[in-house]
Order: C-alpha cells, then structure tokens, then sequence
C-alpha cells in the first residue's frame, strides 16, 4: 500500500482579524444601502466609512457589490432560520398546524430577528430594496424560502396534498412577501428616526408580527378560489 507523504497545504481559512474586517465591511455596506440606496453607495464610500486604508478592501473580500449584497443577505436569512426552525419543530411534533400557526411560522422569525438587531437597525430597508432590485430579487426570494424550514414547514401546510394551483399559490407568496418586507422597512425607519429604546421597539415589532399575521390570514382567505 503506498502511504503520501505530501506536506498538507497551509490551512486557507482567514484569520480572526480578515473575519473582523469583512464583518465590518458587511455592516457598513447594509447601513449605506438602506440609508442611500444601491445606486448611490460606492466600494470607495463602504471602505471609507469602514475605517479601511487600503483601496482595495472592498475587492479583497468580495468580487463584485453584488456578491457584498448577498453576503448580507444570506447572514440574515442564516439568523432568521434558526428561529423558523424551532418553531416548525414545534409543529412537527404534533404533526399538523392550523392556518393561523402556519402563517406565523412564515412571519414571526423574521420579526424576532429585527428584535434581536435592537434598534437602530438597517436589516429592513436593505432588504426592500434587494426584493425589487432586478438582478438580486430571485436571491432574495430563494435565501429565505429554499431553506430546510420552510421546506418542513411546507409540508405542514393546511392544504397539503390538496391539488394547489401552483401559479396561484405563487402569486399569493409574491404579494406576502411584499408585505411583509416592505411594513417591515417602514417600521424601521421610524423607530430608527422616532430614536426608540429597547423595550418600546421591541413591543413595536411583536405589535406589527400579530397584525401581520391576522393580515396575511386575511388575505389569504380572501384570495381563495370561489
């Protein structure tokens, strides 16, 4: 039997300080994003307003702005389903959920990590922007729906197996999801303009999840098939 003895490869994983940088670069970009725009935020503003000296830090790190946008996006959608994935846990064990608790399974991760941010925050705003920005709209949608959570939740739905018009079922999601991202921005930015504190922001954000949840309820009935 023949043994390597190649000398293993120096390991390529990035130091603690390379992480920091990058982290600090993602932060940046979002709060320049949602307070600015797409258009209107350069690598060269993101590197200045993150502190770093050399012209090329941006670059470094990520390729392109849009693989800096993803990034952010799929940093966030990391966070959000981890809270989506205890509470479809919950329902799987009983096997079975009542529209309403399907419904908040889609809703109330992403408003329990706008409530971990704190406040201020710039998730929100970034966020509306990505779902319409044409070359990042379907990332958006896959990095929050192509996930092992919904994917359980999915087979928790009331109406499983019952022959759902797949366009329709899709058009139902789009609209959802507009609402859901768009009053979410809006809430943002009042709180980070009306300088909330903790506790009022995040009684403020649980009020929009239960109103977003009777509201997507409602719509949802409303759009069904006669």
């Amino acid at each position: 039997m023949n043994v390597s003895t190649a000398v293993p490869a120096p390991s390529s994983r990035p130091s603690p300080r390379s992480l920091r940088a990058r982290d600090k670069l993602m932060r940046t970009a979002e709060r320049l994003y949602a307070e600015h725009g797409f258009a209107g935020v350069s690598m060269r503003m993101i590197r200045e307003a993150a502190g770093q000296r050399n012209n090329s830090a941006v670059q470094y790190h990520f390729s392109s702005r849009d693989e800096l946008i993803v990034a952010i996006l799929e940093q966030h959608a990391a966070a959000v389903e981890r809270h989506r994935s205890r509470l479809v846990a919950v329902l799987e064990e009983r096997g079975q959920a009542s529209p309403r608790e399907w419904i908040a399974c889609v809703v109330e991760p992403g408003i329990e990590h706008h409530v971990e941010l704190g406040t201020p925050s710039w998730y929100g705003r970034f966020l509306a922007q990505a779902v319409v920005e044409p070359g990042l709209r379907e990332h958006a949608r896959r990095a929050y729906t192509c996930t092992p959570s919904f994917q359980r939740l999915d087979r928790l739905h009331p109406s499983a197996g019952a022959g759902r018009d797949t366009e329709l079922t899709e058009r139902h999601a789009a609209m959802i999801r507009l609402l859901l991202v768009h009053m979410s921005a809006d809430l943002e930015t009042e709180l980070a303009a009306g300088q909330a504190t903790r506790d009022e922001a995040e009684r403020a954000w649980r009020r929009l999840g239960d109103n977003l949840v009777t509201a997507v309820l409602g719509l949802s009935s409303a759009l069904l098939p006669s």
